[in-house]
């Protein structure tokens, strides 16, 4: 009688300790689940998405085959081409003289020279209806004026509200309103496997689609020099031109920015990369309210 009573009590205090593991475990995973609902929240407060655009019906049970027409259709508005260009400048240059050498202080002669205009080309996604725009960085970095065009093929003058290198994405504004918009998914739910879509410019050709699937997550290239890097590597075709461009899901959510092409030649070879918006959420409402990305030091 004495051994069974032990034994309840024994199993009792097992049953207490596996329940108490068990509500600190979901606490602990409601807590994480608030916070990144709390941070989208204050993203879609920032940025006022166009309550016009409709996502995608998607439903498990009829994913197959998958059709992506509506995901192509209400993210291809909202993805633009940027057209950034740096303009002529005198340049110094130090040109050696053989004379100068032996009879002078060795120091050469000053030439001022005049650099070439540079034009570059890439893709940027609408986050607001009253214009805010992200891209890369490195599509802008150099830039002393940016040029927007809408899949309308509408015109605008761009501005950088900011811009951060450690993560390679940009902020840029447009003046104007209702502009269609992507509404922001959550890239953290992905998985791999998952069909997405690629939408941008590649080769400079605007509004272009490609279909891929989720190849793999958090990957880490080491082309930020100890930057930031979690990508979504997929293999829709991502090429030149693409950069800064929209990555969205099967119900049309945006999920990624296009950033990176992996390849020896150039050119599309199956592997592409995106910025997920778990981090392109948090970088754009610190370029939006501070200019810069707010980092603890």
């Amino acid at each position: 009688m004495k051994r069974t009573t032990t034994n309840i009590i024994l199993i009792g205090v097992i049953v207490f300790f596996s329940s108490a593991v068990a509500g600190i475990t979901t606490y602990s995973m409601m807590k994480s689940k608030n916070a990144d609902r709390l941070e989208l929240n204050n993203y879609n407060e920032m940025f006022q998405q166009n309550p016009n655009v409709k996502l995608a019906a998607f439903d498990n049970m009829d994913a197959q085959p998958v059709d992506l027409t509506q995901a192509a259709e209400s993210s291809v508005h909202a993805v633009v081409h940027i057209k950034s260009t740096e303009l002529s400048k005198t340049v110094v240059q130090q040109m050696p003289d053989f004379f100068d050498h032996f009879f002078g202080e060795g120091m050469g002669r000053q030439r001022q020279m005049q650099t070439e205009p540079r034009v570059g080309f890439g893709s940027g996604v609408i986050i607001s209806k009253d214009g805010y725009i992200v891209t890369n960085n490195h599509v802008i970095e150099t830039a002393d004026e940016i040029s927007v065009t809408l899949n309308d093929n509408r015109e605008f003058k761009g501005r950088i509200i900011g811009a951060d290198p450690n993560t390679d994405l940009a902020l840029v504004k447009i003046e104007g309103e209702d502009f269609p918009t992507i509404p922001v998914g959550d890239s953290d739910a992905l998985k791999v496997g998952e069909w997405v879509l690629a939408v941008g410019n590649p080769f400079n050709l605007t509004s272009t689609v490609t279909a891929g699937i989720v190849s793999a997550k958090a990957r880490s290239l080491g082309v930020y020099n100890g930057g930031v890097e979690s990508f979504i590597q997929t293999d829709a075709a991502i090429n030149r031109g693409n950069s800064g461009g929209a990555l969205v899901n099967a119900k049309g959510e945006l999920i990624g920015i296009n950033a990176v092409l992996s390849s020896p030649t150039g050119a599309y070879t199956g592997y592409g990369f995106a910025i997920p918006t778990s981090i392109m959420t948090k970088v754009v409402a610190d370029l939006k309210q501070y200019g810069t990305v707010q980092r603890a030091l």
